[in-house]
């Protein structure tokens, strides 16, 4: 049976709870940063879960399915940022990540980690109001391609979670997305749903 309704409709009211509670650990973290070290700390939250995710999705992004995912922010960009505020890559969280099993799946967790561009100019400006500019590169996103990007990714999850089962699937790995990565805020490698997991070290890098 297929569905009428594009998925782009559904997942953000779907995964708004889990999103909230995500932002909440964020925003936390952010309003305790007072100098470069505190900023490198925090990024190296989203360092190692986003890598981790990334290697998660690997087999599926494939460059048929979002020809354009080479051009799109990845955690490199975190990393560079850690090293320009004069940090290491070193001491980083222990994270878990979803179960990812199929393309859609992996265009679920994906479309958190896309989705986090849309705040990061509210980011930057946070930052710069504590006197942070160095480091910035990851929140400050596609600049003016910010729309088309979002948008080209969109199409691409309304073209390939057509029924329910598939859109099923892409929004319980949404929400299971963010609620690994608040588990990551929380400092607790305690996945609350089953999946693979990592404990970064130095040696892992994008």
């Amino acid at each position: 049976m297929e569905t009428k309704t594009n998925i782009s409709t559904n997942i953000k009211e779907a995964t708004k709870d889990a999103h909230v509670a995500l932002e909440k650990q964020v925003v936390q973290r952010l309003k305790s940063i007072r100098a470069n070290a505190d900023y490198a700390a925090f990024l190296k939250y989203f360092y190692a879960y986003f890598n981790h995710v990334e290697k998660a999705i690997a087999p599926y992004i494939t460059e048929s399915l979002l020809p354009d995912y080479k051009d799109r922010r990845n955690s490199s960009y975190i990393k560079n940022d850690i090293l320009a505020l004069g940090s290491a890559m070193e001491d980083l969280p222990a994270t878990t990540v979803p179960t990812i099993d199929n393309h859609v799946k992996a265009l679920g967790a994906l479309y958190v980690m896309e989705g986090s561009i849309m705040g990061g100019s509210i980011i930057v400006k946070m930052l710069e109001k504590g006197g942070i500019t160095d480091g910035v590169s990851f929140f400050s996103g596609y600049g003016e391609a910010t729309g088309p990007m979002w948008g080209k990714f969109v199409a691409v999850m309304n073209r390939e979670a057509i029924t329910d089962t598939q859109q099923a699937d892409m929004i319980r790995t949404a929400n299971e997305t963010f609620e690994h990565f608040s588990k990551v805020f929380e400092g607790s490698s305690a996945a609350p749903t089953a999946g693979a997991s990592l404990a970064p070290s130095v040696s892992t890098g994008a």
